[in-house]
C-alpha cells in the first residue's frame, strides 16, 4: 500500500510539473506574439496575444487547485513538498508574465498607427532575453536543473541595464521635442512592462533553486 501511494504521488508530480511548463510555454508563445506587435506593428499577434492570456489564467487556476488536493490527499515530504510549494509561489508570477506580454502587444497596436519616436533595438533585445530566460526556465523545471536556474536568474540583468537606458533615451528625447512625449511616455509604460516581466520569471528560478537545493539563492 505504502509502494502504491508512492506511485500515485509520484504520477500527481509529473502531471504537475508538465502543466507546469504548460504555463511557461504559453506564455513563452505569449511573448512571441508581444514581440511581433511591437516590433513590427502586427496588429493580429497583438489581438492573439491578448486573447491567450485567459487560457494562462485557466492553468494556473487549475494547478492551485490540483497542488492543494495533492498536499491534503498524499501528505507528501521533504523534497516533494517543497517542490509543490515552490510551484504554488510560482505559479503568480508566471501568469504574471503572462500578463505584462498582453500589456506589451497591446501598446505595440496603438503605437504601430504612429510614426516611431525611436528604433525599437533594445526592445527587440529584451524580448529576445526573456524568450531565453523562459527557454531556460523550462529547462530547469524538465531536468530539475539547478545550473539552468541560475542561469536564467543571471539573465535579468542585462533586461534592467537595457531597461535603464531606454529611460534615459526616451527622457532625452521628451525634453528635446515635446511632440514625442505621448508616444515616448507609451514606450517608457512599454519597457516596464518588459522589465516586470523580466523579474517575475527571475522569481520563478528563485523558488525553482529553493526547491532543488532547499535554499533561496
Amino acid at each position: 500500500m505504502v509502494q502504491d501511494g508512492m506511485n500515485v504521488l509520484e504520477q500527481d508530480l509529473q502531471e504537475v510539473n508538465a502543466s507546469t511548463v504548460r504555463m511557461l510555454s504559453m506564455v513563452r508563445e505569449s511573448v512571441g506574439l508581444a514581440k511581433a506587435a511591437l516590433i513590427d506593428g502586427d496588429v493580429d499577434a497583438a489581438e492573439r496575444c491578448v486573447a491567450g492570456d485567459a487560457a494562462v489564467d485557466a492553468v494556473q487556476h487549475q494547478l492551485e487547485q490540483r497542488i492543494l488536493t495533492i498536499i491534503a490527499r498524499r501528505q507528501p515530504a521533504a523534497r516533494d513538498l517543497r517542490f509543490l510549494g515552490s510551484v504554488f509561489q510560482s505559479l503568480a508570477d508566471i501568469e504574471r508574465s503572462g500578463d505584462y506580454a498582453s500589456h506589451v502587444a497591446r501598446a505595440g497596436a496603438e503605437l504601430a498607427r504612429k510614426p516611431r519616436v525611436k528604433k525599437y533595438l533594445d526592445m527587440a533585445r529584451i524580448l529576445a532575453v526573456i524568450d531565453e530566460m523562459l527557454e531556460t526556465t523550462i529547462r530547469a523545471f524538465v531536468d530539475e536543473d539547478a545550473d539552468a536556474a541560475r542561469t536564467a536568474l543571471g539573465m535579468d540583468d542585462e533586461i534592467d541595464e537595457l531597461y535603464e537606458q531606454i529611460q534615459r533615451e526616451l527622457l532625452t528625447y521628451m525634453m528635446a521635442d515635446p511632440s514625442t512625449i505621448t508616444p515616448a511616455t507609451k514606450l517608457l509604460a512599454v519597457a516596464r512592462y518588459l522589465e516586470r516581466c523580466g523579474d517575475h520569471i527571475e522569481n520563478v528560478n528563485e523558488h525553482v533553486l529553493f526547491w532543488l537545493t532547499g535554499s533561496r539563492p
